[in-house]
């Protein structure tokens, strides 16, 4: 049994079946062109590689190779696509566990790496791709940002195992010295503090939740489901532009559209 989740593979599979995948990257960065309907998409994932020469990156981690490798996926669909007025779709598939914590990585500059992918992504948004992030695992830490934290539209699965964080509630008890148990009583009346879709959906960073009746290995139903929801979050988002603005209609997000506003006005 493998110590590291296969989902973003998996996933990463059922929707580019039959699509070329794009070559000179990393072994776990994972990128294929292909469509949805008359969309041309280029899928996009960070997977697990045991044989990683930065063992901090071997379980699915987003470290040097990752962020670079990111990077050079969508920066090659931009280039591919720059004299075009039909931009192609970038999805991606998020099943990252953290970003690589290691002396290499900080001394070689993982801040810069993940930086790069960061950047692609919204260069590749500004420039009119449609971006969608499609979590089907875990999104933790910078490797949420790095990959997929820039996306127009958020689709989250239904799933305990869907979670998005700042870290692990080990770590984060480590960090806060509080008990596990401590941080999830915290958690059930503090949305930021909870891992939970629900609660992060409460954040307005979602766009929709998905229910899929097996997300380890997805059915013939479960792909269809998910893309249909990934054809309807791109002929949203190329109705309505390519900013980030839909994230600040939920309810726990008052506070924040209030200061936007009063900054606008007096600014």
């Amino acid at each position: 049994m493998s110590g590291y989740s296969t989902r973003g593979v998996q996933w990463f599979k059922a929707l580019s079946v039959n699509a070329p995948e794009v070559p000179g990257l990393p072994a776990s960065v994972k990128a294929a062109d292909g469509k949805l309907g008359d969309q041309a998409v280029r899928f996009v994932a960070v997977v697990a590689d045991p044989d990683n020469r930065f063992a901090r990156a071997q379980n699915g981690e987003v470290g040097l190779l990752e962020g670079w490798g990111l990077a050079q996926a969508v920066d090659s669909l931009i280039e591919q696509d720059r004299l075009s007025e039909h931009k192609g779709a970038l999805i991606a598939i998020i099943d990252v566990p953290s970003q690589a914590y290691g002396r290499r990585e900080e001394a070689l500059g993982i801040h810069q790496a993940l930086a790069g992918a960061v950047d692609a992504y919204a260069r590749a948004r500004l420039a009119g791709h449609p971006v969608i992030g499609l979590l089907v695992g875990k999104a933790m830490s910078g490797a949420f940002l790095a990959h997929g934290y820039q996306a127009n539209r958020l689709i989250a699965l239904r799933d305990p195992g869907v979670m998005v964080h700042a870290m692990g509630k080990a770590s984060a008890a480590r960090v806060t010295l509080r008990s596990v148990e401590e941080l999830e009583k915290l958690a059930a009346s503090i949305p930021p503090m909870a891992y939970d879709i629900d609660s992060y959906a409460g954040l307005g960073l979602l766009w929709e939740t998905l229910a899929v009746s097996q997300i380890e290995q997805p059915t013939a139903a479960d792909i269809c489901a998910v893309q249909d929801c990934l054809m309807a979050a791109i002929k949203d988002t190329q109705a309505s532009g390519n900013d980030l603005r839909s994230r600040l209609g939920a309810v726990n997000r008052r506070a924040s559209s209030k200061v936007r506003e009063l900054l606008r006005a007096q600014w």
